[in-house]
């Protein structure tokens, strides 16, 4: 796979109160504009998703894609990797929570995306970009609000 894309944002919150709102995939579609739908298919014992299927419309981009996840135990971080997807032929994220001492949290997130249709890297690695600026800021929104 290509490079990734990483971007941060600071939110003004507590790092425990950001990943509850990450963790909570179903709720997605109430903040992320392009989620039109996300269910859970499978979980592991504390509740995390281990695997969701994700129904995305971002205007001209639509697809339906599953992905699997990794929680890191001390609830700082989260991996995902895709499994299935009608547009996407891979995906690899991360969420990374880092407290910081005003009791804010950085967010890193680091994403790339390989699509089944040809794209030149430059047009990709924009695509991501706007992709990690757009849900961060997203995220800030709905863990601040």
């Amino acid at each position: 796979m290509a490079d990734r894309t990483q971007r941060s944002i600071i939110i003004d919150a507590p790092s425990d109160r950001v990943m509850a709102v990450i963790a909570d995939l179903e709720a997605y579609p109430e903040w992320v504009a392009a989620a039109r739908s996300v269910e859970v298919l499978d979980t592991f014992a504390d509740g995390r998703a281990r695997t969701a299927r994700f129904v995305l419309d971002a205007g001209v981009v639509k697809d339906t894609y599953v992905l699997t996840y990794t929680w890191r135990p001390d609830g700082r971080a989260v991996s995902w990797q895709l499994s299935s997807g009608d547009l996407q032929k891979a995906q690899d994220g991360s969420y990374e929570l880092i407290d910081q001492p005003d009791g804010t949290t950085q967010v890193v997130y680091e994403l790339t995306v390989d699509l089944t249709i040809p794209m030149i890297g430059m047009f990709k690695r924009k695509a991501e970009k706007v992709i990690t600026d757009t849900a961060l800021k997203e995220l800030k929104k709905r863990v601040e609000d």
